[in-house]
């Protein structure tokens, strides 16, 4: 299952939710979104690393206190603002059962990882393991296994509720927008934005990707770059900036780069796959996920630049 970093899952949720609405009904949901998101933006890509620290010198069957290097995991931040958020979200109109379920299911799964990384992490950072013969170590090993598995099915439920009622702001949004103002600067950056996050997820689906739904995503979010380029040459709407368009060309670059990779089947080379192992430099190989995401979260930092988008 592909893991998205917060900026990508969420940003474009949050940049979206932050403005004022046209629509009657959005204000009220969006409100409701906020706290939900806030908790994965801030929480759920710590987590994750968290996880990745402790296997970066783990083993499957867990710590034996011979590796050649110990490096204990990360803690996460504190977890009781999102907790307070999600208790007042689900209280609030408009009610929806499955993602208050999953922001309550959320809010237990990190409040259990919460103590126990921080367990592991003073454990690890005081070098216990020295005076115990990693006897804590191993025992904590399942717990921490436990604790993230939980927490990365609770993530995932939220997520999901999330992009479906975010998507559903979001259209209701750019219906209001398009009834009020017509075709306008706002309305094409705010129809690229939901364009380019559906290639995003179609793109990045792991095991459940399609390669028809990732040509009509892919056909979908060119048709909407070319009217919006266009739209900013005629009119020259200061709204439609050159720095935008450019991210948003980027972008349709690598989605178009990486679906080639898809439906060719072209498999990386050992030069690639050697870059894509190293720490931070997996974006640079062209017509890969991560070559994506960071186009992607480019897009979204260039929109969230744009504060009357």
């Amino acid at each position: 299952m592909t893991i998205f970093p917060a900026a990508v899952r969420s940003a474009l949720v949050l940049a979206c939710l932050a403005t004022v609405s046209y629509a009657a009904e959005a204000p009220s949901l969006a409100g409701k979104l906020q706290a939900y998101i806030e908790c994965t933006n801030r929480l759920s890509g710590r987590a994750y690393e968290s996880r990745s620290r402790y296997f970066s010198w783990v083993g499957k069957p867990g710590p034996t206190g011979k590796e050649l290097n110990i490096y204990g995991t990360y803690t996460i931040y504190d977890t009781a603002d999102c907790a307070k958020g999600v208790e007042a979200a689900n209280a609030i109109e408009p009610h929806d059962a499955d993602i208050e379920s999953a922001g309550t299911a959320y809010v237990k799964a990190v409040t259990t990882l919460e103590p126990l990384l921080k367990e592991a992490d003073d454990y690890y950072d005081q070098q216990n393991y020295k005076d115990d013969k990693m006897a804590k170590g191993k025992a904590l090993h399942p717990r921490l296994i436990a604790a993230w598995s939980g927490f990365e099915a609770a993530d995932e439920k939220l997520r999901m509720s999330i992009d479906t009622l975010s998507d559903f702001v979001a259209a209701d949004e750019l219906a209001a927008i398009e009834k009020k103002e017509g075709r306008s600067g706002r309305y094409h950056i705010r129809a690229l934005m939901m364009k380019a996050k559906i290639l995003v997820r179609a793109e990045n689906a792991g095991k459940n990707q399609n390669l028809a739904k990732i040509t009509e995503a892919l056909a979908d979010y060119e048709a909407i770059v070319k009217a919006t380029d266009q739209y900013a040459t005629e009119h020259k709407d200061q709204k439609v900036g050159s720095s935008f368009v450019g991210s948003a060309k980027s972008y349709l670059i690598t989605a178009k780069n990486l679906m080639r990779r898809i439906r060719d089947k072209v498999p990386f080379d050992a030069g690639e796959k050697m870059i894509l192992s190293s720490p931070g430099g997996a974006w640079m190989v062209e017509g890969s996920p991560a070559r994506l995401t960071r186009d992607y979260n480019e897009l979204v930092d260039s929109f969230n630049r744009g504060a009357n988008f």
